[in-house]
């Protein structure tokens, strides 16, 4: 799967980038390096990488910058470095667009891992074809777009995820665990407060009243069920 897959990293540290590329060309990627982020921005246009690992500190153009420069023109599956690994960090990170988020110091087995987990659900993305519509909410796959009673709805990469997610099993209980499997993909690494965290953020895009959700059902003791809006025409056939 490695040998055609291109990673640019953008890391400051001459040492760190020295070290991560030396491993990821072992492990069979192609390996672009930046080591700052305006070059990442150019080696990005150039290069057209399959994923991107982005250090979020570095002096000028930071990692939260590029990243946001990243998403304006590509959906390109970003995993971010940093030493500061809080929570806030990360959610930060995640609602910017990023579609995971490593702490330093991290193993090679872990990144490997990190980095397979994203381009496996990338892969999964872009075979996806077709298009979801049940009347109130539409999701057109192939463009990433989302309808929302016929208004447009801007979704992160991970928010547009748990969508799919939850109306491809519409009307199915799905528990806090089965959504960190199949949204986050790294189950181990996640806590169920994260999934209560991107369903109300969900909620804020797609309810008409978030505090009184029609879309999104909470479970209690369960999870979380999508139900699907009924249609007049299903009302009028009854």
């Amino acid at each position: 799967m490695t040998e055609s897959k291109t990673i640019l990293l953008v890391e400051d540290s001459a040492s760190e980038r020295a070290i991560v590329t030396e491993r990821l060309e072992r492990s069979g990627f192609r390996v672009v390096a930046a080591a700052n982020g305006r070059e990442g921005v150019r080696l990005l246009y150039s290069h057209k990488p399959d994923i991107v690992l982005l250090d979020v500190v570095m002096p000028e153009l930071d990692g939260w910058k590029v990243l946001e420069l990243i998403r304006e023109v590509t959906d390109t599956p970003v995993i971010m470095l940093t030493a500061r690994d809080s929570e806030l960090e990360r959610v930060r990170g995640l609602r910017g667009g990023a579609d995971d988020y490593v702490g330093k110091p991290f193993s090679h087995p872990e990144l490997l891992a990190r980095i397979e987990a994203v381009l496996r659900r990338a892969g999964e993305r872009a075979t996806v074809k077709g298009a979801y519509d049940d009347g109130v909410v539409r999701i057109d796959f192939s463009a990433r777009e989302v309808l929302v009673r016929d208004e447009p709805v801007s979704l992160t990469p991970l928010e547009f995820r748990l969508l799919a997610v939850l109306t491809e099993h519409a009307g199915q209980v799905l528990s806090r665990d089965q959504l960190l499997e199949l949204v986050w993909d790294l189950p181990y690494e996640r806590t169920g407060d994260q999934v209560k965290i991107y369903v109300g953020y969900l909620r804020r895009k797609i309810e008409r009243d978030p505090a009184a959700p029609e879309l999104v059902e909470t479970v209690r003791g369960f999870g979380y069920r999508y139900r699907k809006p009924v249609r007049a025409d299903d009302e009028l056939a009854s």
